[in-house]
């Protein structure tokens, strides 16, 4: 029995050897702590193994913002006190101050998964408390932090690029220090010629609701005029710096008269409030409120008045028959139309056919279609008719075609059968890969779409640290943390961004280069490069490195049509990063053309 056992052991013995020489050791872990680099759009876990760059390239242009991650690991015995700073990037100038932001990556524990095949229960990185807060410029409680033994943790590293940096090299380092142990990652980051704008695009409505805002910093779901003002303009302002608008709180209760709205609203529609991005504005503004009120039409009036009527909408209802009727929809629109012909009425809708089987085609200016109708998962156009009718609501004057997402992006609560490994739609779960968060505007750009609308950004604000889980997702309608001072320090509470958010706005600035080539008289290569990306709307990958890929290929584009000197930092990377062997050959859909 013996010499069988001691050749059995030896067998196993083997097998584990080859397996480990394969595979690696996958329970052992880093003797001492380690820090490294990361890309923005991979999600740093508990279990996330030691990585081994310690470095990172960038590229941006003037008045864009760039991120990146650092991984820190606890080692066998843990690493306490761990601090981290950047305090300039050196170059053709410096770049420093509020220009650059550290975060200490918060986790939620999900206990429920989203409704999709991948999503798993455990712990997830998403919420980021500031080093220093760029809402109001406090220190707060990023730092010092804990890392656990042989668990990974991670920080947020946002850097925008000031718009007067001139082109060129820029360096630094990230610090960082902790009790036994100190790293560093080294920064860098090519400036390019072009000054990305201020204010999107690519309109957006996301909406917030002020008793969700209230509820989460000061526990009651009323709070005083004053309260709700001052929160929701930070909101506004953390939101145009992610180049989002947020809306809903145009009313004659938050906005009781003209000069309360001067005071605390005038600023975000003229490019006038104290922002990173300097100038941005608004791109929507929602009037709530009966047709008949008259305070409706003095405020009316007074946006018109100053040129901000293109901008301003109003809702009937949304996405009838679940939410509203189809008749209440009707009604709504016919009296808006009667008493405000020039008001422009927004109505989500599961497709264009239901609006036009409906009647309604004529009474909506603003058709927001969920990215889910858009096409069936045949990977191609509907055969109902879809695009004709596209055409058909476009050629009415100032008609506009927007899209949004919602939990039918995971389900809401019963998974896509679409959503497999690689691919799958849209999403802001929090419990999925980063790339789902950033997609949405490669399709909106694919499809000639000019806006996007998000029903909610503070449906759990406040249970946001320990439960987002909500129609059949994690993190639905809730892209912000409540900042409030028990929680981060400093004196007063503010919004947080979340990591999603990052995301989006990552988005949002891809659009911004996929224009700005087509602009440049190349849209054939933007819509290439998108179809590359993301070939179809349920087709978005799970890595992210396409889209980090995808945007470099659209800045080397750039560079050459306007006859610039191309930086070897631009060609090295794209050397180093091969893209797809060959064109996926899914076609785009231009509404309206």
């Amino acid at each position: 029995m013996i010499p069988n056992l001691n050749n059995t052991m030896r067998a196993l013995a083997y097998v584990v050897g080859v397996l480990v020489l394969v595979f690696g050791w996958p329970a052992r872990a880093v003797s001492t702590p380690s820090v490294w680099a990361v890309s923005s759009m991979e999600k740093v876990r508990p279990q996330t193994a030691p990585g081994a760059r310690s470095s990172v390239q960038l590229f941006a242009a003037r008045n864009e913002f760039v991120s990146f991650q650092v991984g820190l690991h606890g080692g066998d015995s843990g690493w306490s006190g761990v601090s981290a700073s950047l305090p300039a990037l050196e170059g053709p100038a410096r770049i420093e101050g509020a220009d650059i932001v550290l975060y200490r990556e918060t986790l939620l524990l999900v206990t429920s998964p989203s409704s999709t095949l991948q999503s798993e229960a455990g712990w997830w990185p998403d919420g980021l408390v500031p080093d220093v807060d760029e809402t109001l410029g406090e220190k707060r409680q990023a730092f010092p932090m804990e890392v656990p033994a042989r668990e990974s943790r991670a920080l947020w590293v946002d850097v925008h690029v000031p718009m007067e940096a001139p082109p060129g090299e820029y360096h630094g380092t990230v610090e960082v220090v902790g009790i036994g142990y100190r790293a560093q990652v080294d920064v860098s980051l090519t400036v390019v010629d072009w000054v990305m704008p201020s204010t999107s695009s690519l309109r957006t409505s996301f909406l917030v609701w002020t008793p969700a805002v209230c509820k989460a910093f000061t526990g009651q779901r009323e709070c005083s005029r004053e309260d709700q003002l001052r929160l929701l303009s930070y909101f506004q302002k953390l939101g145009l710096e992610h180049r989002i608008t947020l809306t809903s709180h145009f009313d004659a209760h938050d906005i009781p008269d003209w000069a309360t709205f001067d005071t605390w609203w005038t600023p975000f529609l003229t490019g006038t409030a104290s922002l990173r991005l300097p100038g941005a504005r608004m791109t929507g503004v929602q009037l709530l409120g009966h047709p008949t009120s008259e305070w409706r039409a003095d405020f009316l009036s007074r946006l018109g008045a100053r040129g901000w009527l293109p901008l301003t909408f109003a809702t009937v209802g949304d996405e009838p028959p679940y939410f509203s009727t189809f008749e209440e929809v009707r009604a709504r629109a016919t009296l808006s139309k009667q008493l405000m012909p020039e008001l422009r009425i927004l109505q989500t809708i599961f497709s264009l056919e239901e609006l036009e089987r409906r009647g309604l085609s004529d009474l909506v200016d603003i058709a927001v279609v969920m990215v889910d109708s858009i096409f069936t998962s045949r990977a191609r156009p509907r055969e109902d008719g879809a695009l004709s009718l596209y055409e058909s609501f476009l050629s009415r004057p100032n008609r506009e075609i927007w899209l949004y997402q919602s939990c039918a992006s995971h389900g809401c609560g019963s998974p896509r059968a679409e959503n497999l490994p690689g691919q799958g739609w849209p999403s802001y779960m929090l419990d999925r890969p980063g790339a789902k968060a950033r997609a949405l505007e490669w399709i909106s750009f694919q499809m000639g779409v000019t806006g996007e609308l998000y029903y909610q950004v503070a449906e759990m604000l406040s249970t946001a640290w320990t439960d987002q889980f909500t129609y059949g997702g994690n993190g639905d309608g809730t892209l912000f943390y409540p900042g409030t001072v028990p929680v981060i320090g400093g004196t007063v509470g503010v919004p947080l961004p979340s990591i999603r958010l990052k995301l989006i706005r990552q988005g949002m600035q891809d659009y911004e280069w996929l224009k700005r080539v087509g602009d440049m008289g190349d849209p054939g290569f933007a819509h290439e490069v998108a179809r590359e990306v993301v070939p179809a709307p349920w087709r978005v990958p799970d890595d992210g490195e396409p889209f980090e890929r995808a945007r470099v290929r659209l800045i080397q584009r750039y560079l050459l049509l306007i006859g610039a000197e191309v930086p070897e930092s631009v060609d090295t990377y794209l050397r180093e990063h091969p893209g797809p062997p060959s064109r996926d050959q899914v076609q785009p859909v231009l509404l309206g053309q």
